[in-house]
C-alpha cells in the first residue's frame, strides 16, 4: 500500500488476523531474502574496495623481436626471365641454396662469353700500359742522354771561347810590339836619313833602313789582322755556344714531348684498364646472380612469380621465405594519450588468438591462459592508425609462449598499471578519466640495467 492517506489502516486494523495476512507474513523465505540481500550488499561494499590493478588493453600481431628473423621477400637484382626453378612452397632450404635460375632479356649482356672477352680486352689494354711505361723510360733515358751530350758539347764550346779569349791576348800584345818596332823603325829611318842629308851616312844605309820600316810595317799590319782574327774567333765561339744551347734544348724539347704524349697515353690505357676491369667484375657479379640464392635458412612460403619464361623487372618480389629461427615479439599500438603511462622492461599481460584463456583484466594474478611479457620498444612516432607502436618480448621470469605460436597470429595485450580500489576504477570508468599517472621506480630500474 501507498500510505497516501493520514488515516492509516493499518494501525488501525491487525493485518495478522486476516488468513491471507498470516500467510503472508509468516512465510520463511522472506527473512531468508532480507539476509541474502544484507549480505549480498556487503559483500558487494567489500568487493569495492578490493585491489584492482588498472591496464592499458590493445590489440597486436606476433612478429619476431629482430628485423632480420622476420619473414622477408626475396627480389632480383637484374631484370631477367624464369628459366627453371629449385623448390617448391613449402620447402625447406638452406643458406647459399639455389632457389631459381633466370636469363638475361637485355641485349647487351646475351653473349655467353662476355665475362672473357672482357678479360681479354682488360689484358690486351694492360699490355699497352706496359708497353707506354717502356717507352716513356726510353725517352727519359734519351732525355738524359742528351742532356749529357749537350753538358760535353757547352764545355768543348767554352774551351775553344777560352783558347780565343787567350790567342786575342797573345795576338794583342804581338800586335803592340808591331807598333813598338814600327816606332823604332821610324825613329831609325829618320835618323839615318838626317844624317845622309849631313853627308854622315850614304844613301845605301838610307835605303835599307826605309825597306826595314816598310817590313816593320807590313808585320803590323799582319798583326793587327791576327788579333781582329782571334777576336772573330771568340765571336765565333760565343755564336757555337749559343747554337749548342739552342739545338739541345730543341732536342730536348722534342723528347720531352713525345714523352709526355707517351705517358698521356699510359695515363689514357691505365683508365681503360681500370674501366674494363670495373666491367670485367660487374659482368662476373652479374653472371653469379642469374642465380637467385638463399640469404638465410628457412621455409619458402610463396612463390610470387610462377611459371617458366615470365619477365620481370629489376627489384620485383619472386618470393617469400620465413626464416628458420627468430625470436618472437608482439607488435601492439596504445592511444596516444596512454602512452605517458608505458616504460621499457615493464610487464604486460598477452592473450594469444586461438589458445583459451579467462581473463581478469584487473586480477591478473586470478588470470588463466594469459603470458607474461616486456616492453622492450616504444616508438616515438605516431603511426598511420592514430596509435603509438609497443614492441613486446617474452618475459624471462613468467611461463615460456607456446611453441605453437606463428608470426602473424593475433595477440590481446594488457598493461599493468597501479593497484587501486574497485570504487575508484568504477568511478573513473564511468567519468572517462585516465588511468593514473605514475613513473616506475628508478631506483629497480637501474638495478635490472646493471
Amino acid at each position: 500500500m501507498l500510505n497516501i492517506s493520514h488515516n492509516q489502516l493499518n494501525k488501525k486494523v491487525e493485518l495478522t488476523s486476516f488468513k491471507s495476512g498470516k500467510v503472508i507474513f509468516n512465510k520463511h523465505y522472506y527473512k531468508q531474502l532480507n539476509k541474502f540481500l544484507l549480505a549480498f550488499t556487503l559483500i558487494i561494499l567489500i568487493i569495492l574496495f578490493l585491489p584492482w590493478t588498472q591496464n592499458i588493453t590493445g590489440q597486436g600481431l606476433v612478429t619476431t623481436l629482430k628485423p632480420g628473423q622476420r619473414p622477408q621477400t626475396i627480389q632480383s637484382q637484374i631484370p631477367g626471365r624464369v628459366e627453371q626453378w629449385f623448390v617448391q612452397e613449402g620447402d625447406y632450404v638452406k643458406k647459399g641454396d639455389t632457389i631459381i635460375r633466370i636469363s638475361e632479356i637485355k641485349s647487351e649482356y646475351f653473349d655467353d662469353q662476355l665475362v672473357e672477352r672482357t678479360n681479354d680486352q682488360r689484358m690486351a689494354k694492360a699490355s699497352s700500359v706496359v708497353a707506354y711505361e717502356s717507352k716513356v723510360d726510353a725517352l727519359n733515358r734519351q732525355i738524359a742522354a742528351v742532356k749529357t751530350e749537350q753538358q760535353l758539347k757547352l764545355q768543348q764550346a767554352k774551351n775553344k771561347l777560352l783558347q780565343s779569349h787567350l790567342k786575342v791576348k797573345s795576338d794583342s800584345i804581338d800586335f803592340e810590339a808591331a807598333k813598338t818596332n814600327l816606332e823604332i823603325a821610324r825613329s831609325q829611318f829618320n835618323r839615318i836619313e838626317q844624317l845622309q842629308a849631313e853627308g854622315l851616312k850614304a844613301v845605301k844605309d838610307v835605303e835599307e833602313k826605309r825597306l826595314k820600316l816598310q817590313e816593320t810595317q807590313a808585320k803590323l799590319i799582319s798583326q793587327e789582322n791576327k788579333l781582329l782574327a782571334s777576336i772573330n774567333d771568340i765571336i765565333n765561339a760565343e755564336v757555337e755556344i749559343s747554337r749548342i744551347t739552342a739545338s739541345y734544348a730543341d732536342k730536348i724539347s722534342k723528347t720531352q714531348s713525345d714523352m709526355f704524349t707517351a705517358q698521356s697515353n699510359q695515363f689514357d690505357a691505365e683508365a681503360q684498364v681500370s674501366k674494363l676491369e670495373n666491367n670485367y667484375e660487374n659482368y662476373k657479379i652479374r653472371n653469379s646472380l642469374l642465380y637467385v640464392t638463399a640469404p638465410q635458412s628457412g621455409y619458402i612460403n610463396k612463390v610470387l612469380v610462377g611459371g617458366i619464361g615470365e619477365a620481370f623487372k629489376e627489384g620485383d618480389k619472386l618470393i617469400s621465405i620465413m626464416p628458420e629461427h627468430y625470436d618472437l615479439a608482439i607488435d601492439t599500438y596504445v592511444k596516444p594519450i596512454d602512452l605517458p603511462l608505458l616504460h621499457l622492461k615493464e610487464k604486460v599481460r598477452v592473450q594469444f588468438d586461438g589458445w583459451p584463456a579467462i581473463v581478469f583484466s584487473g586480477w591478473p594474478n586470478v588470470s588463466y591462459g594469459t603470458y607474461g611479457a616486456k616492453i622492450v620498444a616504444i616508438e616515438n612516432f605516431i603511426s598511420d592508425n592514430g596509435m603509438y607502436r609497443i614492441l613486446l618480448a617474452p618475459d624471462p621470469e613468467d611461463y615460456p609462449w607456446p611453441k605453437a605460436i606463428r608470426v602473424g597470429s593475433g595477440a590481446k595485450t594488457m598493461a599493468l598499471l597501479e593497484d587501486v580500489p574497485i570504487w575508484f576504477e568504477l568511478w573513473r570508468q564511468i567519468n572517462s578519466f585516465p588511468p593514473n599517472y605514475y613513473q616506475p621506480n628508478k631506483t629497480a630500474l637501474k638495478k635490472d640495467k646493471k
